[in-house]
């Protein structure tokens, strides 16, 4: 018998010791894999967002056309939209009896005129007015009956967030208003 060999639970500790100081391939592998699907999941999240304030915006311009016309319907008086694409906002005025215009209060902010500015919104900063046409012009003006007034073809607002563009439609004679891309 050899007492100069050591026992077999000394090398095995050892060995263990030897394997455990590295990563494995699988080991290494596994992670790679765990770090390409949470990028997979994470990127789309961050495009998404663009989308998201894009919809958004088109459907508040959507809403608000709406309210314009259902204010002049309601009043009796005329109400318009003024889009101003360089600066990108949009202000609901009401016509007064000597023809002069001034912008309505805000139904929801109290205090505050119903004035739209997507730049200084942080929920549509990235949304941008590429252009109001309505025969023309940068305004569609709601009669009584909610028809457009001089409006003889559709009016369109165009809005655009990274490289999309959505398009909020104004029908000439109904004021019907629609949402295309």
């Amino acid at each position: 018998m050899r007492w100069n060999k050591k026992p077999n639970f000394v090398r095995s500790i050892r060995q263990r010791r030897a394997s455990a100081a590295g990563f494995t391939l699988i080991e290494l592998l596994i992670v790679i894999v765990i770090l390409a699907i949470s990028a997979a999941i994470v990127v789309p999240m961050a495009s998404s967002a663009t989308s998201m304030q894009l919809r958004s915006a088109v459907n508040m311009v959507a809403a608000d056309l709406e309210y314009a016309k259902s204010m002049a319907i309601g009043t009796g008086r005329p109400h318009s939209v003024v889009f101003d694409a360089t600066n990108e906002t949009y202000q609901i005025v009401r016509t007064l009896d000597d023809g002069t215009t001034t912008v309505i209060p805000h139904p929801v902010k109290k205090g505050f005129d119903y004035i739209v500015n997507f730049s200084n919104d942080g929920r549509l900063d990235r949304v941008g007015i590429v252009s109001a046409d309505f025969d023309g012009a940068g305004t569609v003006k709601f009669d009584y009956l909610g028809s457009p007034l001089a409006l003889n073809s559709q009016g369109v607002v165009t809005l655009q967030a990274g490289g999309v563009q959505k398009e909020v439609r104004v029908e000439p004679v109904t004021g019907f208003i629609s949402i295309s891309d």
